[in-house]
């Protein structure tokens, strides 16, 4: 356990860049190449510390590791405290938000031209906003967090988007920003009913049944947007057609995983048995984004609305897994969502660097883009392979987990589930041959470049992790293990109390 505060450090010290990109001075030009030097280099020094979290990560314990506590605001009885700490749940949450934030900066280099310097402050301050989310102990402080991300992200969308930007910016920051006033509602109550806004308290205090039925709504209808689950889906398209690439990398990457992870932390801990039973319209709403989600991917037109739709039904496996509340499915649940991070991450990179080319995402405008882009070709295949859920790779890891701990509590939902995967391979490799197969019919596609050094080195990381993942995918699980393990038996304890005492009255 380390004596010196690594947990505010890699949470803050990407506000350092932002002073230093402040302070930059020159020409248009001189500022711009300053903005991408010191965002590239803050957000690498911040993912190498983060990597000392890891390190010094005790897999063997279900408390949580790294706690900061200070006082931060106190108002009579009222008291706020500035708490973090991460357990084997936010990890690898902490350094997914760390390793994809230089990544965007480094796939944003060449093309964003306007407003560079605004452009790179927003997502370090993003980066800030998102480690602070996932390391949060207090509620306040979580919902600090957790709203603040819609700031940049709006601002990210809104400025720097495609033609429709305006509107899917503020359809996004509403919808978000609509539940999470239940979210807040939800919130007081946990703090008159635990008289405390300390997570770790709430975790383990007992509220009245008949409370956590409503608490458990008022939470989800913030984390069900930002999953985002079936039907309060509908922004998420539109949010990724007009977001910049790294704005999508983003979008998929780290937000939709802000949704499951308040599912996993609060939801199943605080409230197990209003968990219990909304179970039957968890799987429900699950199986209809996994399969009717997938029948629209199959309909695209356009590479990243469909890949969007994609996204909502990985996502959908990922609510199935929570709630089926059985170790397997819940660790298969992690391991999907840092999977989906990746992939979809790189997903929306690959989209990016044809767009950058030839500036649309019609599939119809592609094809036969083997004979001019090999390097290209290869890279999509094997994220388009990892996004089906092909052995060897960390889609399927996660995919398999959920199945076989789901098939113990619904034999249905499982088979949905596993005819829903067929979907996804149609859709997915109906993008690859239509882009990359075929001949080559337009003028304009006879000069595509491939990819250049400095896109294959943002590519590289991925590539890797998607196979280490795959190949070897226990290095993440045990860091996981005790803390789902704690998890589930809490909620199985509570629910089988519950029966216990309604049998006896």
């Amino acid at each position: 356990m380390t004596h010196w505060p690594l947990l505010t450090l890699v949470t803050f010290l990407p506000l350092v860049g932002v002073f230093f990109i402040m302070l930059a001075r020159g020409d248009e030009a001189v500022v711009a190449r300053n903005a991408r030097n010191i965002a590239l280099s803050t957000s690498v020094i911040v993912f190498l510390l983060s990597l000392l979290l890891w390190i010094g990560f005790d897999p063997n314990t279900a408390a949580f590791q790294f706690v900061e506590r200070a006082n931060w605001v106190q108002i009579g009885g009222f008291e706020i405290t500035y708490h973090m700490g991460i357990d084997g749940i936010s990890l690898f949450f902490v350094l997914l938000s760390t390793l994809l934030t230089p990544i965007c900066v480094l796939a944003s280099w060449q093309s964003v031209h306007s407003q560079v310097r605004e452009y790179m402050i927003a997502f370090l301050v993003l980066e800030t906003l998102m480690v602070g989310l996932f390391s949060a102990l207090d509620f306040v402080l979580f919902y600090v967090f957790f709203e603040g991300v819609l700031i940049p992200m709006f601002l990210i969308i809104g400025v720097w988007g495609g033609p429709r930007r305006v509107y899917a910016a503020f359809k996004f920051f509403l919808y978000t920003f609509l539940g999470s006033v239940l979210m807040l509602l939800a919130i007081l109550a946990v703090y008159f009913q635990t008289g405390t806004t300390d997570i770790t308290v709430a975790l383990t205090h007992h509220f009245p049944a008949g409370l956590q039925k409503w608490l458990w709504l008022a939470f989800l209808a913030s984390f069900a947007v930002k999953v985002p689950m079936w039907p309060v889906h509908t922004w998420l398209p539109d949010a990724h057609v007009e977001a910049p690439t790294a704005g999508s990398v983003i979008l998929a990457g780290i937000l939709l995983k802000m949704g499951g992870y308040g599912l996993i932390r609060f939801s199943l801990p605080m409230f197990p048995l209003a968990s219990a039973y909304f179970t039957p319209l968890m799987f429900t709403l699950s199986a209809v984004a996994v399969i009717y989600t997938s029948f629209v991917a199959l309909a695209q037109t356009d590479m990243k609305k469909l890949i969007a739709y994609s996204s909502v039904a990985h996502m959908g496996f990922v609510t199935m897994g929570i709630f089926a509340v059985t170790s397997e499915a819940v660790q298969g649940a992690m391991i999907q969502m840092l999977s989906h991070g990746l992939v979809s991450a790189a997903l929306f990179l690959c989209v990016g660097v044809v767009y950058d080319r030839l500036h649309t995402r019609d599939i119809d405008r592609y094809g036969g883009l083997v004979t001019r882009m090999p390097a290209y070709a290869f890279v999509f295949m094997a994220f388009a392979l990892a996004s089906i859920g092909l052995p060897g790779t960390s889609g399927f890891v996660g995919e398999f987990l959920i199945l076989l701990g789901t098939y113990r509590v619904s034999t249905l939902e499982c088979f949905l589930a596993a005819t829903a995967m067929f979907l996804g391979a149609a859709y997915m490799l109906y993008l690859y041959r239509r882009i990359i197969f075929g001949t080559i019919t337009r003028d304009d596609l006879r000069g595509m470049l491939d990819l250049s050094f400095r896109e294959k080195a943002v590519f590289a990381p991925l590539i890797l992790l998607v196979l280490w993942m795959g190949i070897y995918p226990n290095s993440f699980l045990t860091p996981i293990r005790a803390s789902i393990d704690h998890l589930v038996a809490q909620v199985n304890a509570a629910t089988a109390g519950a029966a216990l005492h309604a049998s006896l009255n």
